[in-house]
């Protein structure tokens, strides 16, 4: 690879690059954009991280990385489609799966802010037609994994058919029971998001689909995320793979993300979302007492902290920073994403394979941690 200086960083902008890999496997590379020189060092390993632990495993990968607002390293690895060697490239779009709720809780939070939303009023007040189930459920809970509603079961994972809105999804678990009364317990549940976008809907007056393009992603110059529609052509999206047991890929099953939108079916690039994220660290399109919403871990009725504010899981690293983050699991996606408050750096890191391992986004975040 030829690498030249140019206003103080690294440029190999849309080149393609071979590295060699521990295991001698070629990794496959396209670095987007310049590496500030004050991050070459870190970039360099971090990217022989990649490259020996992930690209290697996993078809495509890509990889972005802002530190105060700027980004600092875009590159993509491996192949969005490995039967035609098209290369994942910095607009290759991937499933991102439960990276989703970060988004849709930036509409929950600016619908709140503009008095539109009250989180803890009773859900039927924007949702008439969602079922009495005994017990008060708030926008709140449902938000933060405390409402009681069930996760997925048996194979709705892989769902494949059309829902033509949000409360048509919503008929895949209404009428069943609460798993336990709202507040007592926190219990992940991405069918709690379901009924998330319901609100959204009911509180602006507005489509969810269109509510998020206008007044999130457009907003905020995300213009390679989107709803995954199974039946539109998309040129920039990825090829999705899973991985059997003898370690090959195959393309992963087809499936139909409609009934979940706001909980886990969007698309996106590592680019737009150390941009949200970025967003998210300054009061741009949120005040900054919205924003501690968000990023506030949310208790049980009893008062323990729950490790989940809105949209968020939260925690505290070794430095004592505050990290807000989610991870994304998707049929023929795998996604990390997540965002530290204190020394503002954000991390996203894509892929598109069915679980795949991504341990090492930890060590790609503590690296840039400073």
């Amino acid at each position: 690879m030829t690498i030249r200086r140019l206003g103080g960083g690294v440029l190999a902008a849309a080149t393609l690059v071979r590295l060699s890999a521990a295991q001698g496997t070629p990794c496959i590379s396209r670095r987007a954009g310049s590496v500030p020189a004050t991050y070459a060092a870190i970039v360099a390993r971090e990217r022989a991280l990649v490259c020996e632990r992930l690209a290697t495993h996993i078809p495509g990968v890509q990889v972005a990385v802002a530190v105060n607002g700027k980004l600092v390293w875009s590159e993509g690895f491996g192949y969005a489609d490995t039967e035609r060697k098209t290369p994942v490239t910095r607009e290759t779009q991937f499933r991102i799966g439960s990276v989703s709720k970060p988004l849709t809780a930036t509409a929950v939070a600016l619908l709140y802010e503009q008095g539109k939303l009250d989180l803890d009023a009773p859900v039927q007040r924007y949702v008439p037609s969602f079922p009495d189930k005994g017990y008060a459920i708030t926008t709140r809970q449902l938000a933060g994994h405390l409402a009681g509603i069930r996760h997925y079961k048996d194979q709705e994972f892989f769902l494949n058919r059309r829902f033509a809105t949000v409360l048509d999804g919503l008929t895949i678990f209404q009428d069943d029971s609460l798993l336990f009364p709202p507040g007592t317990r926190f219990s992940y549940s991405s069918y709690a998001w379901n009924l998330v976008s319901a609100v959204v809907e009911g509180a602006s007056g507005d489509d969810f689909l269109h509510y998020m393009s206008a007044h999130v992603f457009r907003p905020l110059g995300l213009t390679h995320t989107a709803p995954d529609r199974s039946d539109s052509l998309i040129p920039g999206r990825t090829q999705p793979y899973d991985r059997d047991s003898a370690g090959s890929y195959h393309i992963a099953p087809a499936v139909d993300l409609s009934y979940k939108w706001a909980g886990g079916g969007f698309l996106s690039t590592a680019e737009d979302l150390v941009k949200f994220g970025s967003a998210l660290l300054e009061p741009r399109l949120l005040k900054p007492e919205t924003l501690d919403l968000l990023f506030t871990s949310q208790r049980t009725s009893a008062g323990d902290e729950t490790g989940y504010g809105i949209g968020f899981f939260l925690t505290t690293d070794s430095l004592g920073h505050r990290w807000a983050f989610h991870g994304g699991g998707a049929v023929g996606g795998t996604a990390a994403f997540g965002l530290d408050r204190d020394s503002r750096v954000v991390v996203a890191i894509l892929t598109n394979l069915s679980n795949a391992p991504l341990e090492p986004a930890q060590e790609i975040e503590a690296a840039f941690d400073r």
